[in-house]
């Protein structure tokens, strides 16, 4: 899911545990999650699944994944994919449900102490921090390319730049190299070539978490936005929708709080999933942005009822809805959104003449 390979990597490597890292989610990915899921099951669960399968051919025997009780689907992942990684051969594997929804981190750190040979818990939270630490710095980056994207002179320059600073941040191995490293990267972003006449569109892409921060899933949506001229706004980053660095950042729970208030005209409660959060967003920012881009798996029944709802509500922003399974193609979803920037450039030259 993004980038999340680096911050577990080096929280695993830390704990000298024996981890895999399966090959970058591809077309190979999703056909062999396709081949063995359910055809009704959401794209999330078949990519997870064809990760699942890589990770196996690779020589993993056991995986860790979100689970417990609630409405989103997702908590069932762990005890349907064993099952299934079974059936097709794999006897010997074992997916460990994490219980996010009734032990959220502790459950987390529990589950890693129970597979590091009994690391002492100082040894086990300095890993976790150090991973969490990783994570915050790739999310400030990328906040830094959606601005550079929309103006850079060149297009791609800002995203090979993000390339290239995740490796470095993956090989870095102390807080002063990673600190270095951010910085570096930072600095050189703020160097590219860009027109500084244009004042660019501004559009929001929220949804549902995992299609929201798997590029794959959604052909990188946000780089084709970019090439568009559109500075991007992602609802959610990786250390965000952990919640685990609430624990060190109280104002992300104030902020998810807010989220949820803004939501409460229309929608009064969770509905699984990003459901609430993509409601709520819709209706924070409808006066700071000039469209939404709402990112949801086919299928996903919290996403289907917030998508429902937007159009009903008062704030006026456009919001274009884009469903995501193994039947998308890109060519589609660059028209469709070359149509809805156009529409957005549009309704700001009539707002300026008015």
């Amino acid at each position: 899911m993004g980038n999340l390979y680096v911050a577990l990597g080096a929280m695993l490597q830390r704990l000298d545990m024996d981890y895999v890292i399966p090959p970058p989610t591809s077309q190979r990915t999703l056909a062999l999650g396709v081949r063995h899921s359910p055809e009704g099951l959401c794209i999330p669960f078949k990519l997870t699944l064809g990760n699942l399968i890589e990770a196996a051919e690779l020589g993993a025997d056991t995986w860790l994944m979100p689970a417990g009780y609630g409405i989103c689907r997702l908590g069932y992942y762990a005890k349907t994919q064993e099952q299934i990684l079974q059936d097709i051969g794999y006897g010997h594997v074992n997916v460990v449900g994490i219980g996010v929804s009734q032990d959220k981190l502790s459950g987390l750190l529990r589950t890693v102490k129970s597979l590091s040979n009994n690391a002492s818990w100082l040894k086990i939270i300095s890993a976790f921090r150090f991973g969490l630490s990783k994570m915050s710095a790739m999310d400030r980056l990328e906040r830094l390319t959606q601005k550079v994207r929309a103006v850079e002179l060149a297009k791609g320059t800002a995203s090979a730049l993000l390339v290239q600073g995740v490796k470095e941040i993956d090989h870095a191995d102390d807080y002063r190299t990673l600190k270095k490293v951010e910085k570096d990267y930072a600095e050189q972003l703020g160097q590219v070539p860009v027109d500084e006449q244009i004042k660019p569109l501004v559009v929001g892409v929220i949804g549902e978490f995992y299609v929201v921060l798997e590029p794959f899933s959604s052909f990188d949506i946000e780089s084709e936005l970019g090439k568009l001229g559109v500075e991007v706004r992602r609802s959610t980053f990786i250390s965000g929708w952990t919640k685990l660095s609430y624990l060190f950042n109280p104002f992300a729970a104030k902020e998810k709080d807010r989220i949820h208030r803004a939501a409460m005209p229309y929608l009064k409660r969770d509905v699984g999933g990003d459901g609430w959060e993509s409601v709520g967003e819709k209706v924070l920012h409808a006066g700071s942005y000039d469209g939404i881009v709402h990112l949801a798996p086919f299928t996903c029944m919290p996403e289907i009822i917030a998508r429902n709802i937007m159009p009903r509500t008062k704030e006026d922003i456009p919001v274009l809805t884009v469903l995501c399974d193994e039947q998308m193609a890109k060519t589609g979803l660059v028209t469709r959104l070359e149509a809805f920037v156009d529409l957005l450039a549009r309704r700001r030259r009539r707002d300026y003449n008015r």
